[in-house]
């Protein structure tokens, strides 16, 4: 797998459906998410690199594939 990057919303929030899939995205602090997404195992960018606007895009992403499991 590639080094994941904070651009890389879609395919972060398909790891994190696939670790987490029960958690609905949409409950999540946007800290508790950061640090969801810095703890990936393929996850190799700067953790102090996060924008709101990236964290909104993989929270959007992950509940694509939450809504698809449910």
């Amino acid at each position: 797998m590639a080094t994941l990057k904070w651009a890389d919303a879609d395919e972060i929030g398909f790891e994190l459906s696939e670790k987490y899939p029960d958690i609905d995205p949409l409950s999540m602090r946007f800290v508790d998410l950061h640090r969801y997404v810095t703890e990936l195992a393929g996850f190799g960018d700067s953790p102090g690199g996060s924008t709101e606007s990236a964290l909104e895009n993989i929270q959007m992403a992950w509940l694509g594939y939450y809504k698809e499991n449910q």
